[in-house]
């Protein structure tokens, strides 16, 4: 076989060349649009990029110890002033090179890392050598000492809320080159799966991670035992849930990696998984430390992170000026968002990418990552938005930069890319009705009777706060303690809760408030929202109430509720019949599938009757659950959450997830929920590790 021969741009004293040139080049620039910079000439210009460099190579190591956890809190600015400090320095050094002062070569720093950015990107040269298979090759070879073997690793890497319909419009229209090939390549076959009732992310994970994900309705639910409300954004809670769903042997048991995921699959190494925190028995990866102590990396985030603020700004009034409908108000897409959007979209991407590089030249055997960046867009700006393609595009370069590493590992790589649930799209229920759900159920109560719905933190804040946990909790220095005390006010128990949510229980702590006797005078019936599912409970009812007694002591809630043009159909048990799911013009007796009038599960999937016989069976089933209506002509439903881009029930493309996996690894069958995922993948790791792992 002929020697392939290394691109020009990849040899290491022409790569630094080139970069050496495109920082002086951006130098030059930087000081024809600075009056605070001057460079007297050419020549003056290439000694101060060499001197930056040089000072780089020395300080960085010394001043980065000092600086990471500052850096980390900081979402990286403390690195950029050290920058920025640097290039001060420099200015002192060279003659000829003279700054006014220190925001200048602040200034300076951020406009060079940006024009190199651009400039490399035209010139082809990416930072795959310097930042993952040089700075992370290098660092997990000192720590782990990996051997090199023939056995292949699986990484799992999750698209969350991407269907198989958009991911299809992505692949045709060209926005995910990567994928496409390996599908025309003959490398990978896409197969599409369909969810649970339940269609989000802690039942689709618990399913896909640890096999099991009985007894979770929703994303939020009433559980009549404890007279709590469970949200699956509760890193208080999912210890527990994952507890009790594990079996010790999950997805990722045999010395896998968790890398941004609610639930971790027994792996023993985590990063930002919210169900392991505070689980000092794994270690929590600090790579994304030495991620933010990186000036390269730091300044490429920031700028990235800014940019994806500026595109969500942009996006939005583009699609208000054209009247895009439907659409978000102020409240929802203003304010802090474009800063929770860049996070998600930009933030967490990043770390993932970087911490699953240092996974794989660690020769980790499998490792599973979320990346929330479509979910996040499709949520609040649609399905097909163009931002959200847009966010696969980028998603789609970091899988071919997985790919291209791939060679420099320890060991061969499989790469699966899936999704855990889809999006339905269309306007929400107070867009199209003028109320809430809760305000609707009020209309239906007797006067004595109040509906509820608690304040719930959404999965981005969620995803935010595990992330500030995880960091002020893991890492122990001096500098983490000081910076923590910035979060000591948002903080409850040890967790981070940012967030409406959080506000309401630090409000509650600090005054002392005590709900109990207020409930215990004016029961509250529970309305819950997850995408398109509602969850009604009667709080002073201890066990499940019947179809019977609903109607004798609320004759309006079930007539009512599934007359509603915005109601597919409602679930609730019958003393007499079982499970019963009620439809405006008929009903389905689920328990000997007979159906009178009209079938209500009609559009909604041949599974719809056995995903549902599932649900009933579990403690957590509310008295009463809603499904909105979907429309297959439109192909649109509608949720009871100010979402525009919806799950988390029944109808549409929230139902029709994707795995697409190497043609080597066989999927065979229909795959009909979420463990079926687990049982699949896991059946992949026992052919490649041995069937003992």
């Amino acid at each position: 076989m002929e020697k392939r021969k290394t691109p020009v741009a990849k040899r290491p004293v022409v790569r630094i060349l080139i970069i050496w040139f495109i920082q002086t080049v951006a130098l030059i620039i930087m000081a024809l649009l600075m009056d605070s910079v001057e460079v007297t000439d050419l020549r003056t210009a290439i000694v101060v990029t060499a001197v930056i460099g040089l000072l780089n190579a020395l300080l960085w190591p010394i001043l980065s110890y000092i600086i990471v956890p500052f850096a980390v809190l900081t979402l990286g600015i403390a690195a950029l002033i050290l920058n920025g400090f640097i290039v001060w320095i420099a200015g002192l050094i060279v003659p000829g090179f003279d700054l006014v002062n220190f925001w200048s070569a602040f200034w300076l720093a951020l406009g060079m890392s940006a024009i190199n950015i651009i400039l490399s990107t035209l010139f082809t040269i990416d930072d795959d050598n310097s930042w993952s298979r040089n700075q992370v090759k290098r660092r997990m070879k000192r720590m782990e000492h990996p051997e090199p073997t023939d056995v292949p690793g699986v990484f799992f890497l999750e698209i969350d809320g991407l269907s198989l319909p958009v991911l299809n419009k992505a692949l045709n229209e060209g926005f995910m080159p990567t994928l496409k090939r390996w599908i025309d390549e003959g490398t990978h076959v896409l197969t599409g799966w369909e969810t649970d009732t339940s269609s989000q992310t802690s039942a689709s994970q618990a399913g896909i991670l640890h096999g099991d994900n009985s007894n979770i309705p929703a994303f939020r639910w009433y559980d009549k035992e404890s007279g709590e409300i469970v949200a699956s954004s509760n890193t208080k809670v999912l210890p527990t849930l994952e507890k009790v769903h594990s079996d010790g042997n999950g997805l990722l048991s045999d010395n896998g990696a968790s890398r941004g995921n609610l639930l971790s699959g027994d792996a023993p190494y985590v990063m930002n998984t919210a169900s392991t925190l505070l689980d000092r028995t794994r270690f929590h990866a600090s790579e994304f430390q030495a991620y933010f102590a990186n000036p390269y990396n730091v300044s490429r985030t920031f700028l990235l992170f800014f940019w994806d603020v500026i595109l969500e700004i942009r996006q939005f009034r583009h699609a208000r000026k054209n009247n895009v409908q439907p659409i978000l108000d102020k409240h929802h897409r203003g304010g802090a968002y474009p800063l929770i959007r860049a996070v998600m979209t930009v933030l967490m991407r990043e770390l993932n990418i970087y911490t699953l590089l240092g996974d794989m030249f660690a020769g980790r055997p499998s490792a599973y990552a979320t990346f929330v960046g479509y979910d996040e867009i499709a949520h609040h700006s649609g399905v097909l938005d163009p931002g959200a393609f847009d966010i696969l595009h980028k998603l789609d370069q970091q899988f071919a930069r997985l790919e291209s590493a791939i060679k420099d590992a320890p060991r061969p790589y499989h790469l699966v890319i899936l999704s855990d649930h889809g999006q339905t799209g269309g306007a929400t229920f107070l867009q199209r009705y003028g109320k809430t759900l809760e305000e609707f159920v009020q209309e239906l109560m007797t006067a004595e009777y109040r509906v509820e719905t608690p304040l719930d933190s959404s999965e981005s804040y969620g995803t935010i706060n595990a992330f500030l946990t995880d960091t002020i909790t893991n890492e122990t220095s001096g500098a983490t303690k000081v910076v923590g005390r910035v979060f000591k006010g948002k903080t409850v128990d040890g967790e981070v809760m940012l967030g409406p949510e959080g506000h309401e229980i630090r409000e509650e702590i600090r005054e002392g408030i005590d709900l109990k006797e207020e409930e215990e005078e004016k029961p509250a019936i529970y309305a819950l929202a997850s995408g398109n599912l509602g969850l009604i409970s009667f709080t002073e009812w201890q066990e499940r109430m019947t179809m019977e007694q609903i109607n004798e002591a609320f004759p309006a809630v079930l007539p009512g509720l599934a007359q509603h043009e915005g109601v597919g159909f409602v679930m609730v048990r019958s003393e007499e019949h079982g499970p019963v799911v009620i439809g405006a013009n008929g009903m389905y007796f689920l328990t000997d599938d007979r159906i009178e009038g009209h079938n209500p599960l009609e559009g909604f999937g041949a599974n719809a009757p056995d995903h549902l016989r599932r649900t009933d069976s579990f403690p957590n089933c509310p008295d009463i659950l809603v499904n909105s209506f979907y429309d297959p002509e439109k192909n649109e439903g509608s949720a009871f959450e100010e979402l525009i881009g919806f799950h988390g029930g029944m109808g549409g493309m929230q139902t029709q997830p994707f795995i697409l996996h190497p043609a080597e690894l066989k999927a065979k069958g229909e795959l009909v929920g979420a463990a079926s995922i687990y049982h699949l993948c896991k059946s992949w790791l026992n052919e490649l590790h041995g069937s003992d792992i």
